[in-house]
């Protein structure tokens, strides 16, 4: 899982947009040269305006950082027979 703080503050709000369900702001998220920094960023995510401002060489703001999160998954169920066996359940052979 991946997760950024951003600065809502630094965003272009004229380069938001209408969609059916909301007004949308697209990001990109970009990795760091180095790696990991030494607070565990993993990359910073900046506003992407769009692939003709792209193509004109303008950059979106720096808006924040991402880093990994890695979540505890739940143990898989097994699916390796029991050694305890139910006498109940026997077949009468």
């Amino acid at each position: 899982m991946r997760k950024a703080q951003i600065d809502v503050t630094k965003i272009i709000k004229e380069k938001l947009y209408k969609g059916k369900k909301g007004t949308y702001l697209d990001l990109t998220f970009f990795d760091n040269k180095d790696g990991e920094d030494e607070w565990g960023n993993m990359g910073f995510v900046v506003q992407d305006l769009g692939k003709e401002a792209r193509e004109a060489g303008e950059k979106g703001p720096i808006l924040g950082n991402w880093k990994e999160i890695v979540t505890k998954k739940a143990p898989a169920a097994s699916h390796e027979p029991t050694t305890e066996q139910d006498d109940s359940k026997a077949l009468p052979f």
